[in-house]
């Protein structure tokens, strides 16, 4: 998502609260003092009331173990193996005695987990890679979410220069990023927000892990670059795109420090989205969950066969520069490949059908928005000529929303052929340019001519049985035809 998005939800929520009770209730629970205790007594009591009451998940310690845990943290019961930690990209712990600022009966809080330079962690600029945990003491069940925002692979998107698109968190990740004043981190999705008023979601109950992201490579990448500034007025920039091994490195930890999920969920939006794609069966393969789920929102791995022709698929262009940027065809898609046959790593598209037959069992979702003009631009918008002269805004949005139609409609064609993996695609939301359908809340990500509502299709990978649900809008004249919606009209405004 545009970097500009983190500065400006807590501001929208609270004006908005001013006069929709709805919104008044969320304002209350998420910036009220009393909000930002949760490891308090009485909130624990809750919660182990919450857990002899509500209905048990697979994962749920009881009511008994729950008060146990309070006392002595339930341990990790899946380390780091010798041979783990060797071989292309192994995982590596942090060292004996390094201080990760984690405390594990620090319940219902985020935690900001620090990782030592030897497990080959480390942000675009060089800085400490860090991530954040909430932990809960009443079951074992977590979601990983990894964060949305962009992406880059030259000197003018990995400084952030004015009128380039780019990548989020180019100086690196803040101790206090989950604070509220961080809104775009600690407010992003329902998904990661515990008491969200009226987009509710199982996975509030468990563990949470927020993975940030900070290497403008959707977590895929193992590259140091050194990019000239055109100008020839600035020393070149040093960026290294890192998030394949920082992925590594957060599963290290989690294997080490945390109990193997019985359920998980691996989900994220844009970069997260195709991070938590790409990152799936090795993440799958080492947590070692009974139960796992993907939910992939708004980061397609479109077909772009290795010298494919860009009309007929047009991210070929956009796949030639990140293959040479970040290295993809030096380690991380080959590795991939080892781990995912099937996967075919001279066409990123293939993922889909590789993963599916990988895990047959787990319950797989892509969604995203046939009116998307943030991930879309970033696909195509530099590397289309017509695109880049194009005569007006209307006529270049125009241009690319039919590359991206071209994109997707083969993508929702690939996903009615697997039972496992679903595809949702509804059609235009007037926020964040139509980009990243669980962001915010659940709300007005509708297929309205089939009666569907995004919690459906959450619930049919979550919860389901049989075929993951599919299903496409075909126009965006109900979606458009809605009254406004004001949370999601100050939100634009403040961006």
């Amino acid at each position: 998502m545009p970097s500009s998005y983190e500065a400006v939800l807590t501001n929208a929520v609270a004006v908005k609260s001013r006069t929709d009770p709805k919104e008044k209730v969320m304002a209350r629970l998420v910036f009220s003092p009393a909000r930002t205790m949760l490891s308090s007594l009485a909130l624990i009591a809750c919660t182990v009331g919450a857990t002899s009451q509500a209905r048990a998940e697979a994962g749920d310690y009881s009511a008994l173990q729950t008060i146990v845990n309070l006392v002595s943290p339930p341990p990790a019961d899946n380390p780091v193996t010798p041979a783990q930690m060797q071989g292309p990209y192994p995982m590596l712990p942090n060292p004996s005695g390094f201080n990760d600022g984690f405390s594990p009966g620090a319940y219902y809080q985020w935690q900001t987990v620090k990782l030592a330079p030897s497990t080959g962690a480390v942000c675009g600029n060089g800085s400490q890679y860090k991530f954040f945990v909430n932990r809960v003491p009443n079951t074992r069940n977590t979601i990983i979410y990894m964060e949305g925002g962009g992406a880059c692979w030259d000197y003018a998107s990995c400084t952030g220069q004015t009128g380039i698109r780019g990548a989020r968190n180019p100086n690196g990740i803040p101790d206090d990023y989950m604070s509220l004043l961080s809104p775009a981190s600690s407010l992003v999705s329902p998904f990661v927000v515990r008491a969200h008023p009226w987009s509710s979601v199982k996975t509030q109950n468990w563990n949470m892990v927020y993975v940030p992201y900070c290497t403008g490579d959707v977590y895929s990448g193992d590259r140091v670059a050194v990019y000239s500034d055109p100008s020839g007025q600035n020393s070149p920039l040093v960026f290294h795109h890192n998030g394949a091994r920082n992925t590594r490195a957060v599963l290290a930890w989690l294997k080490n420090r945390l109990p193997r999920p019985t359920q998980m969920l691996s989900t994220g939006c844009s970069a997260g989205g195709i991070g938590s794609l790409n990152s799936y069966a090795t993440v799958r393969r080492d947590l070692a969950p009974t139960y796992g789920y993907l939910i992939n929102d708004s980061g397609p791995s479109f077909s772009a066969p290795v010298g494919g022709n860009p009309t007929q698929y047009p991210s070929v262009p956009l796949h030639t520069q990140i293959r040479s940027a970040w290295g993809l065809d030096q380690g991380p898609m080959p590795y991939l490949a080892t781990v995912l046959p099937g996967f075919n790593s001279n066409n990123f598209g293939s993922i889909y059908a590789a993963l599916a037959a990988k895990v047959p069992n787990d319950r797989l979702g892509h969604t995203h928005f046939w009116q998307d003009l943030n991930y879309s631009s970033y696909s195509y918008e530099r590397f289309f000529p017509e695109i880049v002269n194009a005569p007006s805004q209307a006529a270049k949005e125009a241009l690319i929303h039919a590359k991206w139609g071209t994109d997707t409609e083969r993508l929702r064609q690939t996903l009615q052929t697997l039972s496992n993996f679903g595809g949702y695609f509804p059609q235009f939301r007037a926020l964040n340019e139509s980009h990243c359908t669980t962001i915010v809340d659940f709300e007005n990500g509708d297929i309205q001519e089939r009666s569907l509502e995004l919690r459906n299709f959450i619930d049919s990978v979550l919860e389901g049985s049989g075929a993951v649900l599919d299903a496409s809008e075909a126009s965006d004249q109900a979606d458009r035809a809605k009254a406004p919606n004001l949370l999601y009209q100050l939100i634009e405004s403040l961006l």
